[in-house]
């Protein structure tokens, strides 16, 4: 009795081919360089933080300045999210990343600047928006070495203060000086050095931590979790004063970290790899 080959199943064939054509995709897809196109995603997070820093900007104009700090915050959340959200949904592109530097000079850069400088500056006259453009060169310069050094600095750490950190330490003043219900006016120098520091930390050679290296898909224990609801609780105490304390806290710790490793004879290398113009 002749002998013939079992059938397969309809289906079996075309859900095995289309399971492997999918994975063959997705693995190429986390091997593909970034991509030229516009995807609507991302880049709706870097418009909206762009949005809040030209709003800063307005309501700095207006003399609404508790308004335009906390726009500045609510930029810095944005701008988090935009390249998460990129590398999540495999949306990661080369316009992308420019529009997001743009974006982060017009609200870490121009907004915090103007905003410091119409709260407390403008009564220092010349001293005053020179304080004021020392911190948007400083944003400016530090945007541009970030572009440039993208693929060769340590992922660990921050060449330089960020520029949002440094947008958050005049944000901070802000919100603290007013929630208190007191005139930037009163404290001009104090805000100027703020703003000088701030505009030279992001120019510098210090390290600041980067928190990239923390691996948000691994699971960690209960007191992890337990210690992020604290967190939130803490800062819902009084939120003004709370967020001052941490961003002048991250502020001065590349500076802690910079003189420690100093100290113990093993400063950081924040540069791995040499560019090619360094080998010329």
């Amino acid at each position: 009795m002749a002998k013939f080959p079992r059938r397969r199943p309809k289906n079996a064939a075309g859900k095995q081919s289309l399971f492997s054509r999918f994975a063959r995709r997705k693995g190429e897809a986390g091997d593909r360089p970034r991509s030229r196109g516009i995807y609507l995603l991302p880049n709706a997070f870097t418009t909206g933080a762009l949005f809040c820093g030209f709003f800063a900007i307005v309501m700095a104009m207006n003399q609404r300045f508790e308004h335009a700090a906390w726009a500045i915050f609510v930029a810095m959340l944005l701008d988090g999210l935009d390249g998460r959200v990129a590398r999540l949904t495999n949306t990661q592109s080369e316009f992308g990343a420019q529009y997001d530097s743009l974006s982060d000079m017009v609200s870490f850069g121009a907004a915090p600047a103007l905003v410091i400088y119409e709260f407390a500056l403008r009564g220092l006259g010349k001293l005053g928006w020179i304080a004021a453009f020392v911190y948007c060169a400083g944003a400016a310069l530090r945007l541009a070495r970030f572009n440039t050094n993208i693929e060769v600095v340590d992922k660990r750490y921050f060449q330089g203060l960020p520029s949002p950190a440094a947008a958050s330490l005049i944000a901070g003043f802000v919100m603290l000086l007013t929630d208190l219900d007191v005139d930037g006016v009163l404290y001009p120098w104090e805000a100027w050095v703020l703003a000088v520091f701030a505009g030279l930390s992001m120019v510098s050679n210090v390290p600041f931590y980067s928190f990239k290296d923390i691996n948000f898909r691994k699971s960690v224990p209960f007191l992890a979790v337990f210690l992020i609801a604290m967190f939130f609780a803490l800062i819902s105490i009084d939120p003004p004063k709370v967020l001052f304390v941490l961003f002048v806290a991250y502020g001065l710790s590349g500076y802690v970290i910079y003189l420690t490793r100093l100290v113990k004879g093993n400063p950081v290398k924040l540069i791995e790899k040499t560019t090619p113009e360094d080998k010329a």
